[in-house]
């Protein structure tokens, strides 16, 4: 009775995502004419409320609430190094997004890349800011998928063999529908199904952890024993001080790559004008504490006993959930954690689709692309990319995919002096910038390959440990300052700048500001 119960909740979280779908097209519905803005940024029509909505929703992933968790049951204290990255990430946005949507919204740039390519005038650059961006959302969007399959395996719902497989894609198959219809319309209304289930569901989990235990120090103390220490003092729950570099690169690189991916650049500049991103940069601390809950999760799940499979430190919290909360409640969540798989993978296909249509088919293959074609490549696009990462999921190892993420991340992280550092000064010369990007990319992947695909590599035998990320960043910028000049001296000439913005450091000119300031 348990088990239908709990299916039963599943599935009425589930219809109700599909539901909110449908009436995507309602949400700021616009008389203009078809286009590519209208279909992957909402028309840049969305107010502080679902800006939140959509923003919360697509940085914190179905995958991030099975991972943290994963990785605070098998490693203790590493774990939380999501907390302080996603905490960094709030006063970036607060100052980075507001000024790259007010560029991009004054001269209709839809992409990262599109602003690179008007700030440097620099076709290649634009390039390869587009592909590193495709490149490091695809297995992003894949382990949506693995998240999904994950929590539902762990909770009893995915049946074996090719039933279990078919129910996933029916799954994902409701939510490419939509999107191909309504674009970023549709991860925006689902996004207030998820966040409405995953705080209460969270909420109800949390209580009934620490009415079990008697208090989070019982739940610490209790962690602490099951992994072979004293008390919490004296456990993998406390850094050590060789741990300490790489937690604290690894969440500084973390934040800063977070804003350079299409998606979550995508969701900001659908907001409706800088004040609105001012305001939801402010109240994203919200989803950071529930994503903090989600990893106290991960030690309750130690301290409760719950034994994951091998190699499935993800399942720790589902199997915890199955062990504590009667089916209606489990229901919900696994419901809301499925529900908000959806939000990120809609918006992760919406923005590669829309890098590829403006930065490379408009750019390289069909310049003059009327934006109703343009609209039609992007849709398709989107759904060939969800057909793609469900093609991935199911032919490659699940390792397969998160090796690739956390290469991902490292790529995604060298485009940051191009477009971050780019929206405050032009003195980088394009081509210096290609040598840094080419360095960094290069570097990166070098490191993470030697260790096995570990994103914590040492710099040389015997170094404290670090992010490969930021080892590969400071290279990538450290041949760009040094190139500039040399470049300069042999008088390469640099593109035009169409953005407005001062191109050297400390100008005395003014910012643009957002047209809901001015």
């Amino acid at each position: 009775m348990a088990g239908a119960a709990m299916t039963a909740t599943f599935l009425a979280v589930i219809g109700g995502a599909s539901l909110l779908a449908v009436t995507a097209r309602r949400l700021r519905p616009s008389d203009r004419l078809p286009s590519l803005e209208g279909w992957a940024l909402a028309d840049r029509s969305l107010g502080p409320g679902w800006t939140w909505l959509l923003l919360g929703g697509t940085i914190y992933t179905a995958y991030t609430f099975t991972a943290v968790p994963g990785l605070a049951y098998g490693n203790g204290a590493p774990a939380f190094f999501a907390v302080p990255y996603t905490v960094i990430v709030c006063p970036l946005a607060f100052v980075l997004l507001s000024r790259l949507w007010s560029v991009a919204r004054r001269h209709g740039y839809i992409t990262a890349a599109d602003f690179v390519r008007g700030r440097y005038g620099s076709a290649p650059l634009a390039l390869v800011v587009a592909l590193t961006g495709i490149l490091a959302t695809m297995p992003y969007l894949a382990l949506q998928l693995l998240g999904i399959r994950a929590v539902l395996t762990a909770g009893g719902l995915y049946p074996p063999g090719a039933a279990g497989d078919l129910a996933m894609v029916a799954v994902f198959a409701g939510l490419a529908v939509a999107t191909y219809r309504h674009g970023l319309r549709a991860p925006t209304v689902i996004a207030a199904l998820k966040a409405a289930a995953v705080f209460v569901s969270l909420a109800a989990v949390c209580w009934l952890v620490l009415d079990r235990f008697g208090g989070p120090g019982a739940v610490f103390d209790g962690a602490a024993r099951a992994l072979g220490g004293t008390d919490t003092a004296h456990s993998p729950l406390v850094l050590t001080p060789g741990q300490q570099p790489a937690y604290a690169t690894l969440a500084l690189g973390s934040a800063l790559a977070l804003l350079m991916y299409p998606h979550v650049l995508t969701a900001g500049f659908a907001a409706d004008g800088t004040r609105t991103l001012r305001k939801v940069s402010a109240g994203l601390p919200a989803w950071t504490a529930l994503l903090a809950l989600f990893g106290f999760l991960g030690i309750a799940a130690l301290a409760a006993g719950v034994r994951a499979p091998a190699g499935g430190a993800e399942a720790a919290v589902p199997m915890l959930v199955g062990r504590l909360m009667p089916g209606p409640l489990a229901g919900l969540v696994f419901g809301s954690i499925v529900v908000g798989a959806l939000v990120p993978a809609a918006v992760m296909s919406i923005a590669a689709a829309t890098g590829f249509v403006r930065n490379v088919y408009v750019e390289y293959v069909h310049p003059t692309a009327t934006p109703k074609r343009q609209v039609r490549v992007a849709r398709a696009v989107s759904l060939t990319a969800k057909l793609g990462a469900v093609a991935f999921v199911f032919g490659l190892r699940d390792q397969d995919a998160i090796n690739l993420q956390l290469l991902g991340g490292v790529w995604i992280l060298q485009i940051f002096p191009a477009v971050a550092v780019g929206l405050y000064t032009r003195w980088l010369h394009p081509r210096a910038l290609l040598a840094g990007w080419t360095v960094g990319m290069t570097t990166g992947t070098y490191l993470v390959v030697r260790e096995g695909f570990s994103s914590i590599v040492p710099l040389v035998a015997g170094s404290p440990e670090i992010y490969a990320g930021v080892a590969a960043l400071v290279l990538n910028l450290a041949v760009a300052v040094a190139a500039t000049p040399v470049l300069a001296r042999l008088g390469v000439p640099r593109g035009p700048d169409a953005t407005d913005l001062p191109s050297r450091p400390h100008s005395g000119r003014r910012p643009p500001t957002g047209a809901n300031n001015a």
